[in-house]
């Protein structure tokens, strides 16, 4: 497991009395098996503001986020040998300052960035994340930058924690946002299957270099919003999931990878049916559901607007479905039978074998954002990007969110299978299809 060290902060550390104690669930603990310091596990957010924040304004005001919102306040308990459970322990306050203010510099950003990227925050200091304010000389306002051990918490549950944050930096209360809508299930039209039983493609190797360095890296893009006609059958989300399909089967094609007009591709989407109100569940909240696309929907030439209604029927479908969060055998697989040691042994070993079976890539698409974000005199997000982690063997994720109108996308990529110049070609190959996705085009 990554971990990072901390200055101790005033009335860290061990609380007086018996700490509560969370077993960890299925999610926590397959990624708590799955650790691994060369590919860390971390989400990051990237919030751009306008002006600059005060540091001891922000100290104070992200200190009264985590009392509201005390369950973010948690470090992994030690544990015996043969411990059935990992277990969080909640701590009454931090253990550690989680704000920090590096020096104003020139290149500070790239390199906070380069450091997100990196090093995970310590799962056993409390709370398991960072928050870095970024400036530059030479560019206006400043750049919160969050880190986040995905062991502990998801993007979304961040993005909470820096709405009340913004909330009580800018002493203006929000009105809460509703719950996501989902539609009422229904069975998917005949057209709509794809295979799913087959194995799916993965992601053909680019040219990471001779000697490739381990972990991950990223591309932040700015684009459109692609437009919809009014009562369009399907949503950004779709036409977001139908260029990310398009795009890694583009990109197979031009790497010559075997298979690449005959296997499906499989990807992954996170599905968060939470409220987004202040009484929010902190942690990692979504569930992981599979989209397929047969090898043919996605052929070269593949008629968009006829990919677009399909796409659309099937993750109506998958969101209305209920389900575990990473399915019935992780839920198996996590059940406190066996001494927690031997199943993350289990747990990795089955994650080796599955490797070929695992889904192409990952879209995380956050949509609006749901806070305004505001801080005040630094004034309103100007963006807000997402980073969801991109560990082999899937290797590449996408993560978007749109703010102002604009869509903003983080591209990542693991180390050990594309190059830099390789996001920058998956990028262009993203920007083309997604733009085919809009009314304009279809």
């Amino acid at each position: 497991m990554a971990t990072t060290q901390h200055q101790r902060v005033p009335g860290g550390g061990q609380p007086p009395g018996r700490l509560a104690r969370v077993p960890f669930p299925v999610v926590d603990e397959v990624a708590r098996h799955c650790a691994q310091d060369a590919e860390p596990s971390t989400v990051l957010i990237e919030i751009q503001l306008p002006g600059l924040v005060d540091e001891e304004r922000l100290r104070s005001a992200f200190a009264g986020s985590l009392a509201r919102h005390p369950r973010a306040l948690m470090r992994e308990r030690p544990r015996g040998l043969f411990a059935r459970r990992y277990e969080w322990e909640l701590t009454e306050s931090p253990d550690t300052d989680p704000v920090s203010f590096p020096p104003c510099a020139p290149g500070a950003l790239e390199r906070a960035r380069a450091g997100a990227l990196e090093r995970a925050p310590a799962l056993t200091a409390s709370p398991p994340l960072r928050l870095e304010v970024v400036r530059e000389p030479d560019r206006e306002g400043c750049v919160l930058l969050f880190t986040v051990h995905h062991t502990a918490l998801d993007g979304p549950a961040c993005l909470r924690l820096a709405g009340t944050a913004a909330e009580i930096y800018g002493a203006c209360p929000t009105p809460p946002p509703p719950a996501p809508a989902r539609p009422p299930s229904a069975p998917p039209p005949r057209h709509s299957r794809a295979p799913v039983v087959a194995r799916p493609a993965q992601v053909a190797p680019g040219s990471p270099g001779p000697a490739p360095v381990p972990g991950n890296a990223q591309l932040l893009a700015e684009l459109p919003v692609p437009r919809r006609e009014s009562g369009a059958p399907y949503t950004v989300n779709d036409q977001l999931m139908v260029a990310t399909a398009l795009t890694v089967a583009d990109w197979n094609r031009a790497q010559g990878a075997p298979g690449a007009d005959r296997r499906p591709l499989r990807i992954t989407m996170p599905v968060d049916d939470r409220n987004r109100g202040p009484e929010m569940p902190i942690g990692n909240g979504t569930r992981l559901v599979e989209v397929p696309f047969s090898a043919s929907e996605v052929a070269s030439g593949a008629d968009v607007a006829a990919l677009l209604r399909t796409t659309a029927e099937r993750t109506r479908v998958l969101k209305a479905q209920t389900r575990p969060q990473l399915g019935r055998a992780a839920s198996l697989l996590t059940a406190p039978l066996l001494p927690v040691a031997t199943r993350a042994a289990l747990t990795r070993g089955l994650r080796v074998v599955a490797g070929p079976w695992t889904s192409t890539t990952l879209l995380s698409n956050i949509g609006r954002i749901p806070y305004p974000l505001d801080f005040g005199d630094a004034g309103r997000a100007t963006a807000v990007w997402f980073s969801a982690p991109a560990r082999m063997p899937r290797g590449l994720t996408f993560t978007t969110a749109s703010t102002g109108g604009r869509l903003h996308l983080a591209l990542r990529w693991s180390r050990t299978l594309l190059g830099d110049e390789d996001g920058v070609r998956l990028l262009d190959l993203f920007t083309r299809h997604l733009a085919a996705t809009s009314s304009e085009a279809v």
